[in-house]
C-alpha cells in the first residue's frame, strides 16, 4: 500500500497542546497541524536591523500502515523578496524522538546545519520514518538589516517519499 500525500502531516512542535507557530520551539510533537503562517510578521524595527528566527516542526507519517520510505523535505519556492530567505535543516533528535528546545525565537538549535534546499536531489533527507511516527525539521528565516516592507513573502516546502 502506498504512503499518499494525505498521510504526510506538518505538526507544530512546542507540546502536546501547543496551538501558537510562534511557541513552535522544539519540544515535544503537538496534535496540532503547522499552518501557513509559522513566522510572525516582521516589525519595522526588525526590517530595518535584521533579524534571523527559528521553528520547529515535525514531518508525521499519519498511514497506520505503510512507512514513509526515503523521505526528503526541499523548499519548493523560497520567499520572493531578495531581502528574506527560508532555510531548512534536519532536527537533531532521532526518528520518533523528541526534538531540542530552544530558549526563544532568536536562538539558533545546537548541531543544526541549515541549507536552501532547493530541489528535491538537494533536499534533506528524512530517512525512513515508520507509521505513526515523525521526524523533527528546523526551518530559520532570515531578514537582511535594511529590509523594504513585503505584503506578501511566503515560502513553500514538500515532502515526497516512497512506500516502505
Amino acid at each position: 500500500m502506498a504512503v499518499t500525500s494525505a498521510d504526510i502531516k506538518y505538526r507544530l512542535s512546542g507540546g502536546a497542546g501547543n496551538t501558537s507557530a510562534i511557541a513552535s520551539l522544539g519540544g515535544a510533537k503537538s496534535s496540532q497541524p503547522a499552518s501557513a503562517s509559522l513566522f510572525d510578521s516582521v516589525s519595522g524595527a526588525e526590517a530595518v536591523a535584521g533579524d534571523t528566527e527559528y521553528r520547529c516542526i515535525y514531518v508525521h507519517n499519519a498511514s497506520t500502515t505503510t512507512a514513509m520510505a526515503n523521505a526528503v523535505l526541499w523548499l519548493t519556492a523560497n520567499t520572493p523578496s531578495g531581502s528574506t530567505d527560508i532555510n531548512v535543516g534536519l532536527g537533531t533528535s532521532a526518528i520518533n524522538g523528541t526534538e531540542q528546545t530552544v530558549a526563544n525565537e532568536n536562538t539558533a538549535p545546537s548541531g543544526v546545519t541549515f541549507t536552501i534546499s532547493a530541489t528535491k536531489a538537494s533536499g534533506l533527507a528524512l530517512g525512513n520514518i515508520p507509521p505513526g511516527q515523525h521526524r523533527a525539521v528546523w526551518l530559520r528565516r532570515v531578514v537582511s538589516g535594511g529590509a523594504p516592507a513585503a505584503t506578501t513573502d511566503t515560502a513553500s516546502i514538500r515532502v515526497e517519499c516512497e512506500a516502505g
